[in-house]
């Protein structure tokens, strides 16, 4: 591993809207309308936030139609591994994942939000 890929995965948890959409993100893929509408976000940040941690290797693109879908990547660092573990772990203990978590589960039903919009 090169400090450099270390600085780049460090920075990315280093901003309290991409450690949101990182929690969303665990165990499931969601579109960027998907994370926009749960965190109240325009699409310029969210899609910003997205690159940043695309650039990191912490997620995976893919397009559907018109919409990129986003999916956690598992790290081959076994140490990122552990840091996101963690992270998960401990998201019980942050109000704001927990909010997230609770408009997730709530408009569930409704998700993705671009199948609705096309």
């Amino acid at each position: 591993m090169k400090l450099k890929d270390s600085s780049k995965f460090f920075n990315a948890l280093a901003d309290e809207t991409r450690l949101r959409i990182l929690s969303l993100l665990a165990g499931r893929e969601l579109c960027v309308c998907d994370i926009m509408g749960i965190l109240k976000e325009p699409q310029s940040k969210v899609s910003r936030h997205l690159a940043t941690m695309r650039r990191a290797g912490l997620v995976e693109a893919e397009r559907k139609g018109l919409w990129m879908h986003y999916r956690l990547l598992r790290p081959r660092e076994r140490s990122f591994r552990l840091v996101l573990e963690a992270l998960s772990r401990a998201s019980a203990e942050f109000p704001e994942l927990e909010k997230d978590a609770k408009e997730y589960r709530k408009k569930k039903r409704c998700l993705p939000f671009c199948t609705t919009a096309s």
